[in-house]
């Protein structure tokens, strides 16, 4: 699918694979993916825009927001229930308490004429979040195209490898897709698809480049470059804009970011520097050094706080 390579950059492999794992819409998909990467390697990204462009019935539930076995499986219940419903809706909410409750409400909200003859898919994210639930879930999971004789597949998104994913139990094994970290080459080609439409695509991949030489020792983390690269563009245009200098004059523009350059090395990771405060900071010329409090303040902070 051409256009699918121009919406997902530098996954190709993986989009091919998963592609001829989910097959035409009405065979049986293997039962069960374990799809893991580092943070920003684009396993999400890449999952929910494969399935909405081939348009296959999916719920997609985050393990960390359905914290309790009930949450989850009643918003999984509950999605594919709205899937199923006619256009004026559902009206009733489902619950659910066990997975045996699970396995038999499954059966009947996938019954519907809409849901019954191809692959239905449950991706979890932040699927290592499963192993703090019940013991039966996960092994439940990894089952649930046996267990309910139905056409169903399910996703697990984890940072974590499946070795130590795996239960200790023992179970069915999924397909297992990794997800590798993005090269320099990759983010560089990433980043400069985000320019912006008033300036010319040379332009702003020459501010990527600027950009990836200072952070890419670093950062590697795409959410964070991408955050770093929209905050810092403005100061690097400045004198384009004030017609001091033009679009390939790129010694006077790095003159004028490299300060600034440094003075976001201080606040990688560091999201409470909002991208107001941060235009605040700039203005006011203040000391890198007045950022340490802040810092001290949120090292004391327990480390899930900052798990996305």
């Amino acid at each position: 699918m051409p256009h699918l390579e121009n919406v997902v950059l530098c996954r190709e492999s993986q989009v091919s694979t998963l592609q001829s794992l989910f097959g035409e819409r009405h065979h049986f998909s293997f039962p069960s993916i374990f799809i893991y990467g580092h943070t920003a390697s684009g396993k999400t990204y890449v999952t929910q825009t494969l399935l909405k462009t081939l348009e296959l019935p999916h719920v997609f539930v985050n393990c960390v927001e359905c914290f309790t076995l009930r949450l989850l499986l009643e918003q999984i219940l509950n999605r594919l229930n709205y899937l199923s419903s006619s256009e004026e809706g559902c009206s009733t909410e489902i619950t659910c308490d066990t997975f045996n409750d699970f396995v038999r409400l499954f059966k009947q909200v996938t019954n519907a004429k809409n849901l019954k003859d191809q692959t239905v898919y449950i991706v979890l994210d932040k699927a290592e979040y499963l192993r703090d639930m019940e013991a039966n879930i996960l092994p439940g999971f990894l089952r649930l195209q046996e267990l309910t004789d139905r056409n169903v597949t399910v996703i697990f998104l984890s940072e974590i490898i499946w070795e130590k994913f795996r239960p200790n139990t023992g179970c069915f094994e999924p397909f297992v897709l990794y997800f590798p970290d993005y090269s320099i080459g990759n983010l560089q080609k990433i980043l400069s698809h985000d320019h912006p439409p008033e300036y010319s695509a040379d332009f702003y991949a020459a501010y990527i480049n600027i950009l990836l030489g200072v952070f890419y020792t670093v950062c590697r983390d795409l959410k964070e470059l991408r955050h770093l690269a929209v905050l810092n563009f403005p100061k690097y245009c400045e004198p384009v804009v004030k017609g001091e200098a033009s679009e390939r004059d790129t010694r006077k523009l790095w003159r004028n970011i490299e300060p600034h350059l440094k003075k976001a090395m201080q606040t990688v990771y560091l999201r409470e520097i909002s991208s107001s405060q941060w235009e605040k900071l700039q203005q006011d010329d203040q000391d890198p050094g007045q950022l340490e409090g802040i810092k001290e303040v949120l090292r004391q902070l327990p480390e899930t706080l900052f798990y996305y």
